[in-house]
């Protein structure tokens, strides 16, 4: 059994929802990138960081043409002047809304395979939804979704929604009826959160403003050639100010003059009557340090986080899920063990998921709690996690806890985790977090000297090696000698190389 959140609170037990924050938003911009920090009630819970030489391309719309079909994966590639090839699906290769009852008809019979949709060269509109990530090309869709500040249209269906995270049963009805009155037949809309609360007349006028958009882009797509960026999305503090800007926001602060202005500017447009200050940073000391930003961002890189009650989680990243280990560690409570355990596990629900959001962690996450025995605390802590959860602005699935203590979560992914834009592959080891012991080496080198012992009698080798690896060598020197060079009479140089990697050796035959 699984439960998508964020969601209508009458799936949580009792009614419960996420109490109201206090939400700042810091801006930090230097030469080389950009960072927009959301702080909930004094604490990180959100980290945007783009960096000049490799801006954010989701929301990008290109004028793209197809350059290879795979009827096997129903998939297409698509050129559209990226380094490499985008990656276009099936289900997103969306057509638009049926014209008359006969092309309804038809599509009702069944799904089309996309070699018969599609043909080597076409040229089509496409829209980026998922970053270029290991190698892998950008993820496209053709249905078209252009945000705007209460509304998102999507001019190529027709469908009416609202978001999920507006519960008020009345104020979704009133919103719906109010986008079919404003051009919803002729169009698809989606009412933003934002929207509530919003009359029709600013509905009506951010739906103006999106269909001129649209129409441009269109025009634009009819004359351009393939491989053609049609339209790019707001740079990173225009667009977390149009997505997440709500009455909630106390304040912007901003270190950055010229971004400064721009905020101020885009709030006055965005929301004339709001009362959300922006502020200009000029303090000496650094804007993130002075709201210990960057403590927590150095924390979310590390695999252990520590708890308050002196237990922590340990996170791992791998290229299938990610994995997220509870433990109790110092704390033993005072009472029961189950008590002890579920306090612990409590505690740990809430840093799990400032940390899914703080490192933007998508694809499967399985959280291995630790095992409690009473069915009372298993629910009271569903409960809690979906509590936190309903914090989250990205699409999740909450399944049930299993009978090994284990809960797994699906997360929308659109965009780098913050490891993978911060971080690199270990040179040493290559990403896999280990490499071979000292002693592993050590015997390695004796085998090969082994191996090479008959043709080296009367020579003198030299065992180039990691400095590490050295110190070992010298110590054994005497055993490797009285084990080998008895019998075969050859003398052994060690010489240290901190340039080489500490897995790898080299043997050379000395003259003379």
């Amino acid at each position: 059994m699984s439960t998508e959140v964020p969601r209508h609170p009458a799936g949580v037990t009792g009614g419960s929802q996420a109490p109201p924050v206090r939400r700042e938003l810091l801006v930090n911009r230097t030469s080389t990138e950009t960072r927009v920090a959301l702080l909930e009630d004094g604490q990180l819970a959100e980290l945007f960081i783009e960096k000049e030489e490799s801006r954010s391309l989701v929301g990008n719309l290109y004028k793209g043409k197809v350059s290879k079909i795979l009827p096997g994966m129903q998939s297409a590639f698509v050129s559209i002047g990226l380094p490499r090839d985008a990656f276009l699906h099936v289900h997103d290769l969306v057509e638009p809304s049926p014209v008359d009852a006969g092309e309804a008809a038809e599509r009702a019979a069944g799904p089309v395979a996309i070699e018969d949709r599609l043909h080597r060269d076409q040229e089509l509109v496409v829209q980026i939804v998922k970053e270029p990530i290991q190698g892998k090309g950008a993820r496209i869709t053709t249905q078209v979704a252009l945000p705007g500040r209460y509304l998102v249209l999507l001019p190529r269906v027709h469908h009416i929604g609202v978001s999920r995270k507006i519960t008020d049963l009345d104020e979704r009805e009133r919103l719906r009826e109010a986008a079919h009155r404003i051009g919803g037949d002729e169009h698809g809309l989606i009412v933003r959160t934002a929207g509530e609360g919003a009359t029709e007349e600013e509905l009506a006028g951010d739906l103006r403003y999106l269909l001129d958009l649209w129409e441009e882009i269109r025009r634009r797509s009819q004359v351009a050639p393939p491989e053609t960026l049609l339209h790019a999305e707001f740079g990173p503090v225009r667009r977390v100010l149009r997505d997440l800007y709500s009455e909630q926001f106390s304040r912007v602060l901003v270190d950055d003059r010229l971004i400064f202005e721009d905020c101020e500017k885009f709030l006055a447009t965005m929301d004339p009557d709001g009362g959300t200050r922006v502020e200009h940073y000029t303090d000496p000391v650094p804007l993130f340090d002075r709201y210990a930003v960057q403590r927590e961002l150095d924390r979310a890189l590390r695999s252990r986080v520590w708890l308050p009650s002196g237990g922590s989680i340990v996170i791992n990243q791998t290229e299938a899920l990610v994995a997220i280990d509870v433990n109790t560690g110092k704390y033993v409570g005072r009472r029961c063990l189950e008590e002890t355990v579920l306090r612990t596990n409590l505690e740990a629900v809430k840093e799990i998921v400032q940390q899914i959001r703080l490192r933007d962690m998508g694809g499967i996450i399985v959280v291995d709690f630790i095992d409690m025995e009473e069915e009372s605390s298993k629910q009271s802590l569903l409960q809690a996690f979906e509590l936190e959860l309903q914090k989250d602005r990205s699409r999740t699935r909450l399944l049930q806890l299993s009978e090994f203590g284990l809960v797994e979560i699906t997360r929308q992914r659109t965009r780098r985790s913050l490891e993978r834009t911060l971080c690199r592959p270990c040179p040493a080891c290559r990403g896999s977090g280990k490499i071979k012991s000292s002693e592993t080496v050590y015997f390695e080198i004796q085998r090969e000297l082994q191996r090479l012992a008959p043709v080296l009698e009367g020579r003198r080798l030299l065992v180039r090696v990691h400095p590490d690896l050295a110190d070992l060598l010298e110590a054994r020197r005497h055993h490797i000698l009285d084990v080998l060079a008895p019998g075969h009479g050859f003398q052994l140089a060690i010489e240290r190389d901190a340039l080489l990697h500490r897995e790898h050796f080299e043997l050379i035959n000395l003259p003379g």
